[in-house]
């Protein structure tokens, strides 16, 4: 039984690892008891590479958890199964909404044009919650340089009720990631070539021009800035947006 509140566990670790860097955070996290079970959510998008080929060399078995909102970009999709191949990931599990769920609040696949937060929501903040609820923790590409709302961002953070967040990359520069593909001669999300920095679903992801936020591209045109995995109403929350 892991010992502690939710605060409590998350300042223990955030002091013993304080000064570790991000490989050995993620090295010492799947293992330490004050984590229990875990397991990594990765979008394979624009940046993912970096923390899955961590992951390949400090704990190529580590449950990876994809979500496939059905919505994504055919080369996400492509780039999936290339990198989890390359990497030889051994338990990569697609996660996909249920077909009834989608059939009764999606029927025609248009929900994102008029309610964002609840496509997102039905494609990808109920489905994670659910593959997510065997876990203690779970792993995730977050960085501070991202923008406002993760300028604070720990390595380990509380999620209430009952899971802590792991974010070793959490004090890298966008010059860090760039350099670790580099270093490592990873595969690049195809995307990025042609202007795209941080990549979602195809209906809600458009290209970034130089000198915009890299996020930019996400819901462009509205006030939504995150997909509810991380962020509702700019509360650190994952569950069920109300009505």
């Amino acid at each position: 039984m892991l010992d502690g509140s939710l605060d409590t566990r998350a300042g223990r670790l955030n002091d013993r690892y304080r000064h570790h860097a991000a490989t050995e955070v993620l090295r010492r996290a799947v293992s330490d008891p004050d984590l229990g079970r875990v397991a990594l959510v990765s979008s394979f998008g624009a940046e993912s590479v970096v923390l899955l080929h961590m992951v390949s060399v400090v704990a190529p078995g580590l449950p990876v958890l994809f979500i496939d909102t059905q919505m994504l970009f055919p080369e996400t999709l492509d780039y999936q199964r290339q990198v989890a191949g390359k990497l030889g990931l051994t338990d990569v599990r697609v996660i996909r909404a249920d077909e009834t769920e989608v059939s009764r609040l999606d029927p025609d696949g248009t929900l994102h044009r008029f309610d964002q937060d609840a496509c997102c929501n039905l494609r990808k903040t109920v489905p994670l919650e659910q593959a997510l609820s065997g876990f203690d923790a779970w792993i995730t590409g977050r960085k501070r340089f991202q923008n406002g709302l993760r300028a604070a961002l720990e390595f380990f953070e509380p999620e209430e009720p009952s899971r802590l967040r792991v974010n070793p990359l959490a004090h890298w520069r966008p010059e860090d990631v760039q350099d670790y593909m580099i270093e490592n001669n990873l595969p690049r999300h195809p995307l990025v070539a042609r202007g795209y920095p941080s990549i979602g679903c195809a209906p809600c992801t458009s290209p970034v021009k130089p000198g915009e936020d890299p996020r930019a591209g996400r819901w462009r045109g509205s006030d939504k800035t995150e997909c509810g995995i991380h962020f509702i109403g700019g509360r650190m929350v994952r569950r069920k947006v109300p009505a």
